[in-house]
């Protein structure tokens, strides 16, 4: 499919879905309502708390640093002392956020990341396989103004993060066609502005499309050789020094910080786990993309191998804030496309739902270094995220156990795996989609 015919699908898909919503707006009012609603009180609760969106303050300040030829990785700002983390790739493509005040580059990034938001959940309909869903703005509205209060996403827009830009720039990109053109560079550029989204890269070798991985190398070395171009010096610094000061992001041990280390370093009250986190780390990313893999190649669900490995990535990284687990939107939407016909499948999206809502880690103590004296009852309470994405893990593996065409596996639809799609697959859409 070339470019063209892209933009032509693209055009036509918006204003079918356009079309569509407009000749009901008695369903339409109502989820714009929310919307509004939605917004207008997380304008309020800043009045009452203003929200600190220090960085957008970091971003600003590397991108000012890569205009002018400052030295990217030696300033601190924000009464935090917060430094510059990411690769200088990041840092050229934040130039632009140096043109606006800061006050404007706040308002800005919550309508930008409120947009994201939107297309990070048509992504995650589409690739739930919910088309109609995906295709009616009542529902994405609706789905938008209810989103913004899931604890990782509402962090997103506290701090004015990048977190939705990625998960729907990689989402984008893995849920295109198999031999679709450059598909896996989108997801190498990605990697190239935050280094996680690289085992997205893996996963795309370990399921066989060799050269969708070869395309994110690329891209990941193209956004590396861009940054050395325009900022040699800076360059050398992160790739020989920085990426390795874990400590230079933050303490490992608070409780903003939702990965298997922070789990184990709260658990045994020790600040440096070492060993004692890195076996497991590597183990779990072993299994991690194992699971990824299975699920891939005995269920053909591509989505919820991307899924997996995801939580693998925030699970095995030295340090995910909660704000990274953005990866639960497209979580919660492919377990509603599963939930539909079964009571027990709508308790389990209920339970995770609330989990990813009830903001259990803000409630224990955690001022000073409390964090590293919790009781052994508040660790779970400390750690949700950590436990749910291993306890996803298991679950796949479970619902794996054996391949989609053995005899009595459930839901297996007339006991076929899903054939992969290629990029000469017919996408034509419905003459009217039906909710």
């Amino acid at each position: 499919m070339s470019a063209a015919d892209g933009i032509r699908t693209w055009r036509r898909t918006w204003r079918r879905t356009w079309d569509l919503s407009t000749t009901n707006p008695r369903r339409l009012i109502p989820a714009a309502a929310l919307l509004v609603a939605s917004f207008a009180g997380l304008w309020v609760l800043y009045q009452v708390q203003p929200m600190p969106m220090s960085d957008i303050a970091v971003y600003r300040a590397e991108g000012e640093a890569a205009a002018t030829g400052g030295d990217l990785y030696g300033f601190t700002v924000t009464r935090w002392d917060l430094p510059a983390t990411y690769p200088p790739f990041a840092a050229l493509l934040f130039i632009p956020t140096t043109w606006l005040s800061l006050g404007t580059l706040k308002i800005a990034a919550v309508v930008v990341n409120a947009a994201l938001l939107a297309l990070l959940i048509h992504l995650s309909c589409k690739a739930a396989g919910l088309r109609k869903a995906a295709l009616s703005v009542p529902t994405l509205l609706t789905v938008t103004a209810l989103g913004l209060w899931l604890e990782p996403v509402f962090q997103t827009f506290v701090f004015g993060q990048v977190n939705l830009a990625l998960a729907g720039l990689v989402l984008w990109d893995l849920s295109r066609p198999d031999g679709a053109r450059l598909k896996g560079f989108a997801t190498g550029l990605a990697a190239g502005i935050k280094l996680t989204p690289a085992i997205f890269a893996v996963y795309l070798l370990i399921t066989g499309r060799v050269k969708a991985a070869c395309t994110a190398l690329t891209g990941f070395l193209v956004s590396a050789l861009l940054g050395w171009l325009v900022l040699p010096e800076a360059s050398i610094e992160f790739w020989t020094r920085r990426m390795f000061e874990t400590e230079r992001v933050g303490k490992v041990w608070i409780v903003d910080n939702q990965s298997l280390q922070g789990l184990i370093s709260r658990v045994l009250h020790d600040p440096e786990p070492g060993l004692l986190w890195a076996v497991p780390a590597v183990l779990t990313a072993v299994a991690g993309l194992a699971v990824a893999r299975r699920v891939h190649r005995r269920r053909g669900l591509d989505a919820w191998g991307v899924l997996c490995t995801s939580v693998t990535a925030l699970l095995v990284s030295p340090i995910s804030w909660s704000h990274h687990w953005v990866w639960c939107v497209p979580l919660l939407i492919a377990l509603a496309a599963h939930a539909r016909r079964s009571r027990p499948r709508r308790a389990l999206l209920a339970a995770v739902t609330l989990a990813f809502t009830v903001r259990t880690m803000w409630i224990v103590p955690h001022t000073g270094d409390l964090d590293l004296r919790l009781p052994w009852w508040h660790q779970p309470l400390a750690s949700p995220y950590p436990l749910l994405g291993l306890a996803l893990l298991a679950t796949v593996v479970w619902w794996t156990r054996r391949p989609a065409d053995a005899p009595g596996t459930p839901g297996a639809p007339g006991g076929r795996i899903p054939v992969p799609r290629t990029a000469g697959t017919d996408h034509e859409l419905p003459a009217r989609p039906r909710r």
